[in-house]
């Protein structure tokens, strides 16, 4: 596929759903991404061992690009899938999507509710159990997104449609930026240091330095203007005010160059 098409490919595909597996099995026709890659989802896959850095594209944050599932294919080793899990979990990206694991019949009562994931399905698959399965994962982690819903001063951030209003005015943000300013908004009224912000909204693999977040402060502050009550510490870092807090006297408004 040439790079025409590919970016053709990535302006239709806007979500898709993260398998991780065996390397052999994921390339089995009774595997999962056969079953729903038949059925129409997208796929991206993941060798059990490998870095879960390789599931991000280098256009996801720009095309606004994001997971709807992650399906972990350990079969007769759940243990394996668990620690998957774990560090798939580390990268920013995935630490709120639903995760499935997929198991055989006779593995199923080693499946702990501490694992970390929603729920589970049998292999051999039924494929249209598979994909009903996915969906419900996100219809409930949705539900659950609904509260996470932000209103600060004229600024609205629905996590769970992915927008932002002020005043009711639709605002287009990318992904990362939309990422921070949720992430801002969850922790409103705390001091937040750029290394913070940088770990939890680029991840700890990321490799930019802190001017990253200075960056994306700019373009929030450029898009929401004064709506935006987000106060820049020096020596310290950033911090979303409440609504009706007052501005500390010692505290600049603007953004110092470090």
């Amino acid at each position: 596929m040439g790079p025409k098409s590919d970016e053709a490919a990535i302006l239709r595909s806007k979500t898709y759903v993260a398998v991780v597996g065996h390397g052999p099995l994921l390339e089995r026709e009774d595997g999962a991404v056969y079953a729903l890659r038949e059925l129409g989802a997208n796929i991206r896959t993941l060798d059990l061992w490998d870095d879960p850095i390789n599931l991000l594209g280098d256009h996801d944050d720009e095309y606004n690009i994001r997971p709807r599932a992650l399906l972990f294919e350990a079969l007769d080793r759940p243990d394996l899938a668990v620690a998957a899990l774990r560090a798939v979990r580390k990268e920013s990206t995935f630490d709120s999507v639903g995760a499935l694991v997929a198991v055989t019949v006779g593995q199923i009562a080693r499946i702990e509710p501490s694992s970390g994931f929603d729920d589970f399905v049998l292999h051999p698959y039924v494929p249209e159990e598979l994909y009903a399965r996915i969906r419900a994962l996100e219809w409930r982690r949705s539900e659950f997104a609904t509260e996470e819903r932000y209103k600060v001063g004229k600024i609205v951030v629905d996590r769970a449609a992915h927008e932002v209003t002020v005043d009711a005015r639709p605002i287009t943000l990318t992904a990362k930026e939309f990422a921070l300013l949720a992430y801002l908004c969850e922790r409103r009224g705390r001091v937040l240091s750029r290394d913070h912000l940088l770990a939890r909204v680029w991840g700890n693999r990321y490799e930019g330095g802190p001017r990253t977040v200075d960056i994306h402060v700019r373009r929030l502050r450029a898009k929401l203007g004064d709506a935006l009550p987000l106060e820049t510490l020096r020596g310290s870092g950033y911090k979303l005010r409440t609504p009706g807090a007052k501005l500390d006297e010692d505290e600049p408004e603007e953004d110092s160059e470090p």
